[in-house]
């Protein structure tokens, strides 16, 4: 038996409608740098600051997400007020922000509904 063969996630996909589109949101309001373009099958690595990217994938099928069962990223910040701040700041539609014992967070969407949430972690 081999142990530990999985070595982690590589990237997160999510599927887009317009990759031009969703390629300038993620890169101007999230300053996420484009790590791989594929314009064959529509594709785009992103680098999240982390040790997992996002690939943008366009699709010419709808987009049917549904925000209470839909897996989605969550991204670590060191002050989730201040993310929150220059998100909305950016003009992107931030959620409440929710703070209890261990963390402060709150939500947002890219252009075509996926889901994002933004995390700070108490100490």
């Amino acid at each position: 038996m081999i142990n530990n063969f999985l070595q982690g996630i590589d990237t997160l996909i999510l599927r887009v409608a317009d990759i031009e589109r969703s390629k300038n949101w993620y890169t101007q309001k999230l300053s996420f740098a484009v790590l791989h373009e594929d314009d064959i099958h529509k594709l785009a690595v992103l680098d999240t600051h982390g040790s997992v990217s996002i690939t943008i994938w366009q699709t010419d099928e709808p987009i049917h997400i549904n925000s209470k069962t839909a897996a989605y990223p969550i991204f670590r910040a060191a002050d989730a007020q201040q993310t929150h701040d220059h998100l909305s700041a950016q003009g992107v539609a931030v959620g409440e922000i929710v703070t209890d014992h261990a963390v402060t967070y709150f939500t947002f969407h890219d252009p075509d509904g996926n889901m994002l949430e933004v995390c700070q972690v108490h100490a």
